[in-house]
């Protein structure tokens, strides 16, 4: 058995690879890994007996081993790189906090300025019966007017769209004396085959399926309106000559409409970003179920296939093959013309040289790789399988 030494400056990084090629397909799905910390979650107990023994033979697999006394079977929490981790979610360890319970009383102006900031950024949400008044308050305010207004085809209008991985967001509003007026809002949960298109095309379906809907008063307008979103090359989609099939369609559909397509940060979107971000509109698992979704990734090769290419040959011909064509081709690169003469009649040339069975040049002992994209391509190819 080889044991990795202490005090390797890359040991950490190197042994956090190796865990995290040997689990790949199985990362975020049922384990977590963290260096030498493993942990397996599971829907039922049925479940964890298969994921608990397939992390066991994988580890078996590899030769790493797993010491009894520190491992934890078939618990409902248990404590992971400093917090409790259970069905609840994750809290933090009380042994960790327990310096809280010992902050000193106040005695000036600064000191209860640190106290009180710690626990305005650590207070806890609490959802209760005067919250939800007020925020019923907040979505009345937001529907009815002075806020919301009635269309008016003559004054500018405002399209604002966003789309997340599940749910397009948009928002139609108009800018009149007061300054811009939501006129509607509205949201859109992605059809299974949507859910698989490019951030590109998710972000230009959510201006197409916006104009869908306020169609009857975006045509009504006689001035051009504005579309803003946070994809910065959409703003040239309408003067471009090429699209695939349902871009197409869709180009087809806007060309309907007088408007022009703008980009605006993420950050500035504030609205309709946070209506392709409602919890209800997400599958089973909320909004942080987008990073561990294994639909949202598609793996293009297996651990098993990955492990074998390592070890993959190159066969001799091709790699002869290769040499003399670089030796070839150099010869006969004009960067390199005059290294070559001068090496050609036994002159030194500074950081170059010949090799001498091929008659390769190399640089600092290095062989130079002739201006050939062939070359170039092959050795890519090569080198990645």
């Amino acid at each position: 058995m080889v044991v990795m030494p202490f005090g390797l400056t890359n040991a950490p990084a190197s042994f956090h690879n190796l865990v995290n090629d040997i689990f790949a397909d199985f990362l975020d799905i049922f384990v977590v890994v963290y260096l030498d910390d493993i942990m397996v979650f599971s829907s039922s107990e049925e479940e964890h007996f298969k994921h608990a023994a397939s992390v066991l033979q994988i580890l078996r697999d590899n030769t790493l081993f797993a010491k009894a006394s520190k491992c934890v079977f078939h618990t409902s929490s248990v404590e992971y790189l400093g917090y409790v981790v259970s069905s609840d979610g994750p809290k933090m360890d009380s042994s960790k906090v327990q310096q809280t319970f010992n902050w000193p009383q106040p005695k000036n102006i600064k000191a209860l300025q640190s106290f009180l900031g710690s626990a305005n950024f650590y207070s806890p949400f609490i959802f209760n019966e005067e919250a939800l008044s007020q925020f019923k308050i907040l979505k009345e305010a937001f529907t009815t007017p002075p806020i919301l207004s009635h269309f008016n085809p003559l004054l500018p209008t405002i399209v604002e769209t966003d789309a997340s991985d599940y749910v397009l967001g948009a928002v139609l509003s108009q800018v009149n004396d007061s300054g811009k007026h939501p006129i509607a809002f509205d949201i859109c949960k992605l059809l299974p085959a949507e859910l698989n298109y490019e951030v590109h095309d998710k972000e230009l379906l959510g201006i197409v399926w916006a104009l869908k809907c306020c169609r009857a008063f975006l045509l009504s307008l006689s001035n051009p309106f504005e579309v803003f979103t946070d994809h910065y090359s959409l703003q040239y989609f309408m003067s471009s000559k090429v699209f695939t099939l349902f871009q197409a369609r869709w180009a087809e559909f806007l060309s309907e409409f007088h408007f022009t397509i703008t980009y605006r940060p993420g950050r500035l979107a504030t609205l309709p970003d946070a209506l392709s971000h409602w919890d209800d509109m997400y599958p089973e698992g909320g909004v942080d179920f987008i990073g561990k979704n294994p639909q949202n990734f598609t793996q293009l090769f297996k651990q098993d296939g990955i492990k074998d290419s390592r070890f993959f040959p190159i066969k001799e011909e091709i790699f002869s093959d290769l040499v003399d064509n670089i030796q070839k081709e150099v010869w006969q690169d004009k960067d390199y013309k005059e290294e070559l003469k001068q090496l050609a009649i036994g002159e030194s040339v500074t950081y170059y040289s010949l090799e001498p069975q091929a008659k390769l040049l190399l640089f600092k002992d290095r062989v130079v790789i002739p201006s050939n994209g062939e070359i170039q391509l092959n050795i890519l190819q090569m080198h990645d399988d």
